[in-house]
């Protein structure tokens, strides 16, 4: 094979599959081949580190770390890192021939779009709620509906690896306990879900870390995933 690439038969009579460097790399590494339809690199940790770091400073403030009561500083990091980073990583997922990345970058790279959205003044959401309960309320049934959404990704990743369904799992929960806190107006429910989201958000940078690690050919180190075996048919 060029380029240094090695062969593997995988049958007989099937196509011969070239192992990339990086592919050698994530397999000796514990990690499963990703297919490679393209020549598009691995966005998974741009990605990853989007959604962790806008998750990070949401949570800190839902948990008034340093006295902060108003997330408002998170809406910038919500449009360009969290929404539209993770937008371009999900579209790019898709022609590698990754469905879960490519609708789970898409969809969270959408509610953090969305978020925004609420949270800008010119847009007139949250200013159409004179009643402080009854946006309370509105934004807890957006938050349930997240939660739904991330219980279905969640469903998916069991056969993946342990860290992703650690990822999928915390953040269920943390939707789940955010918009209880939203229903009943319960400052200490929100400040909970306010922690479990500074976790979910340390998963997702240590998933992110390993993938790019396992694409590099010269990595110090490799970080587990907890990486299912492939069914045999």
């Amino acid at each position: 094979m060029s380029n240094g690439a090695s062969a593997d038969v995988l049958e007989k009579g099937t196509a011969v599959h070239a192992t990339t460097p990086q592919e050698a790399v994530s397999r000796t590494a514990g990690y499963p081949a990703a297919a490679r339809p393209s020549r598009i690199g691995n966005p998974g940790t741009l990605g990853l580190f989007s959604f962790a770091s806008t998750t990070l400073m949401l949570s800190l403030y839902n948990a008034q770390a340093r006295g902060i009561h108003h997330p408002n500083v998170v809406v910038g990091m919500a449009i360009f890192c969290g929404g539209l980073a993770q937008l371009l990583a999900g579209m790019w997922e898709f022609p590698r021939g990754n469905t879960f990345a490519g609708a789970a970058f898409t969809s969270y790279g959408a509610f953090w779009l969305s978020y925004a959205t609420v949270q800008l003044p010119f847009t007139g959401v949250r200013a159409a709620y004179t009643d402080t309960e009854e946006f309370a309320a509105a934004i807890g049934i957006y938050l349930i509906t997240w939660c739904l959404v991330t219980f279905w990704f969640f469903i998916a990743a069991l056969r993946k690896s342990v860290a992703f369904i650690a990822l999928f799992g915390f953040l269920t929960v943390t939707f789940l306990v955010l918009a209880i806190g939203d229903f009943y107006l319960a400052v200490n429910v929100t400040k909970a879900g306010g922690i479990l989201g500074v976790i979910t958000a340390f998963i997702a940078y240590y998933i992110g870390l390993s993938e790019l690690l396992a694409a590099e050919d010269m990595a110090v180190i490799h970080l587990p995933l907890g990486v299912f075996p492939k069914r045999v048919a």
